[in-house]
């Protein structure tokens, strides 16, 4: 289930509920930070890897948009926290945006400065798992309303097929 809020700016920002069957929790967060395991599964990723600037780890993350749509790419932080809440784990992804000089905007891609993401995963007390995600990110530029439809009836839910079969291919692979 995919829920989008306008924001006064007329940007959006989403709620995802869904579920993974047969995934673990575990599982899913272990693959949902693998940068390396997602250039293989996610169609968008142009360039992705983590880096250390002043003692803080920076990840990169260049996307591919649909032509003739400029990429976008994303400099930020995140940390991942598996936390006992009553008895039940709980995976806690926390992301935002950072500016980092080290990693300068590059020419043709327009750099998306304002992005926070939190996902929480946990077990659905079957052999799979529930994901809450909430995100937000200013793309820059002029989206059409095209691309912002196709995110949330077609993107969204493709995203989360993907990661649903990242994981089943992830868990064979380790």
């Amino acid at each position: 289930l995919l829920i989008l809020f306008p924001q006064q700016s007329g940007l959006y920002e989403y709620k995802i509920f869904g579920g993974l069957a047969d995934v673990p929790p575990k599982l899913c967060a272990d693959v949902y930070m693998d940068l390396d395991f997602r250039k293989e599964w996610d169609q968008y990723v142009k360039e992705l890897y983590e880096k250390t600037y002043d003692g803080e780890k920076v990840i990169y993350w260049e996307v591919k948009y649909p032509f003739p749509l400029s990429n976008r790419d994303y400099v930020y932080i995140r940390e991942c926290r598996e936390m006992d809440v009553d008895g039940r784990k709980i995976w806690v992804v926390l992301a935002k945006s950072v500016a980092v000089p080290q990693c300068p905007e590059k020419p043709g891609i327009i750099r998306v400065k304002s992005y926070k993401q939190s996902l929480v995963i946990e077990s659905d007390g079957k052999a799979g798992c529930k994901v809450y995600m909430y995100y937000f990110d200013n793309p820059g530029g002029n989206i059409p309303s095209w691309l912002v439809n196709w995110a949330a009836k077609s993107g969204v839910p493709a995203f989360l097929k993907d990661i649903q079969k990242a994981c089943l291919k992830y868990s064979k692979s380790t």
